[in-house]
């Protein structure tokens, strides 16, 4: 199992911040107490754990990758950490349960380290939970392009035509969505969904973008949808975004979704 491990510059210079309370008393922001180290279990094209990767990146959190295949029958450490089987999963050190699911990761991330910028929420509630539900859309979209790249793989005789017609509309109508959401919140050259900020909904846009593109199988998107492949192009140029860019591994075993 390849392990890499990952630290920003600053993240060194973040950690030993405090948060200053009624302008008397100084308390240890939660992300200057010792902090576990942090393992995340992914799979190199895996588009879930890229929106981890790229938050824990952008908040300057060190981290260690450890890739797996879930789906290879010596597979050992995604069932033992997550009974549905399912990556990326995010491990501790110190003996705390694992945390799994991308968009849960992703609000532990946010929550946990939320002294240290950038927030990847603009603090306004009907906003941030609007990029909620765009992450919540674009993890659909990626599990809709998931299974029907699984079932357009199975033998003569074993796919589901309307099945496969299902995921298709999913894809097509949440591609759709996020191209409307691009023209309307991206106005005069601006580079983030909400203003300045970078936030969840931007990391997850891109990757699952990233992830229909480098799948190659739906040539026809930058076509279909000029605004959205404008915005996506121009944030995956971030060096966060460039470094976590798929990698293909190779399956041994026939998948079973």
């Amino acid at each position: 199992m390849a392990t890499s491990t990952f630290q920003s510059s600053h993240s060194r210079h973040s950690m030993q911040r405090t948060t200053q309370l009624k302008g008397h008393l100084n308390i240890p922001s939660p992300a200057s107490a010792t902090m576990p180290n942090l393992t995340l279990i992914s799979a190199t094209p895996s588009p879930f754990a890229r929106m981890n990767r790229i938050a824990l990146l952008e908040k300057g959190i060190p981290f260690t990758i450890r890739n797996e295949i879930p789906w290879h029958s010596d597979t050992t450490e995604t069932p033992q950490h997550n009974p549905l089987e399912k990556l990326p999963i995010l491990l501790f050190d110190d003996g705390r349960e694992p945390v799994y699911d991308s968009a849960h990761i992703q609000e532990y991330i946010v929550q946990k380290f939320a002294d240290q910028p950038p927030l990847l929420l603009t603090g306004d509630l009907d906003t941030d939970l609007k990029a909620r539900q765009i992450q919540v859309l674009c993890e659909g979209i990626l599990d809709a392009f998931v299974i029907a790249n699984f079932e357009k793989a199975r033998g003569e005789g074993k796919k589901s035509e309307l099945w496969l017609q299902r995921q298709e509309r999913k894809i097509d109508g949440g591609m759709k969505a996020l191209n409307e959401l691009v023209k309307t919140n991206v106005k005069g050259g601006g580079e983030y969904l909400w203003g300045d900020v970078l936030t969840i909904a931007d990391i997850a846009v891109v990757c699952t973008v990233g992830h229909i593109e480098f799948a190659g199988v739906r040539k026809e998107w930058k076509e279909k949808y000029p605004e959205l492949a404008k915005f996506c192009e121009g944030l995956d140029k971030r060096e966060n975004f460039k470094s976590t860019r798929p990698v293909m591994f190779d399956l041994r075993t026939e998948v079973v979704v």
